[in-house]
């Protein structure tokens, strides 16, 4: 390892751009960023922006992601598209060199005491196939000598087989998405969510690439605590195309579901 190591993913620089660090390398080329830490930034920025009216849920996250993110300098946007009593939608961009690299819709919701009631079909809702605390701890298969996202979170196996077909795994943060402050649950949970993919590889590391085009993250409850688990599964079209969805949950339950489609290609 290099022997200056980072210890957050993202330094602020002024309002609205950032640094990123090596923690945010990603697996297909070492000068651009693994999207989950981009996709977290920009959830804090609309965590923020929906602070300002009440808004505390982030219900829905969707990013299209057009081109790969450099390491290094970032800038981030944010824009109500329509703030009501109930709900807010956000557009959001990443920007880099002058480009833009990602763009995000979001919608947030105001939060209600409102208990379920006893018997109500599918509730209590399901819990993930094991706990964190009986979970076999493993490393990426792209860590290495270079520092990257495999050192900035950590995980453990529930079921299946990492980086192998169907995968239940759980993933923590071992620093902070940005320097200084505790990322929040919205911001763990996106850092994990764009692994499915990963996670649930159905072709070899080393002879294909599976890079998702997009992200979309649909959350039904605040979640809780450090730790995030996808159950993630791929499915391929035999097109170049393919889908991977994960049922995310946190250590009280089912918290939502994500989905990337993915771009299937043999590594030249």
């Amino acid at each position: 390892m290099n022997a200056t190591l980072a210890s957050c993913a993202y330094t602020p620089l002024a309002d609205h751009v950032f640094r990123g660090s090596g923690l945010t390398r990603g697996p297909w080329d070492p000068s651009h960023q693994h999207a989950g830490p981009p996709t977290a930034l920009i959830c804090r920025a609309i965590e923020q922006a929906g602070a300002e009216h009440g808004l505390a849920h982030l219900a829905r996250l969707t990013g299209n992601l057009l081109r790969p993110v450099p390491l290094g300098e970032v800038q981030v946007e944010v824009q109500a598209d329509y703030v009501g009593r109930n709900a807010a939608h956000y557009s959001a961009r990443l920007l880099a060199h002058g480009k833009e690299l990602a763009r995000f819709t979001a919608l947030m919701q105001r939060e209600a005491e409102q208990p379920v009631p006893p018997g109500t079909p599918g509730h209590p809702l399901p819990m993930a196939p094991r706990p964190h605390q009986a979970c076999e701890a493993i490393v990426m298969p792209f860590a290495g000598t270079q520092q990257s996202y495999a050192d900035l979170v950590e995980n453990r196996l529930a079921s299946g087989r990492f980086f192998a077909g169907p995968a239940c795994v759980w993933f923590r943060l071992r620093h902070p998405l940005v320097q200084g402050e505790t990322p929040s649950p919205y911001q763990r949970v996106a850092v994990a969510a764009d692994s499915g993919n990963g996670i649930s590889a159905a072709l070899d590391f080393k002879t294909h690439s599976f890079v998702n085009c997009d992200l979309t993250i649909n959350l039904l409850r605040r979640p809780l605590g450090e730790w995030v688990c996808l159950d993630a599964r791929t499915a391929l079209g035999g097109n170049g195309c393919g889908l991977a969805q994960s049922v995310l949950y946190d250590e009280a339950g089912l918290i939502g579901h994500a989905t990337q489609s993915l771009a299937v290609r043999v590594r030249g």
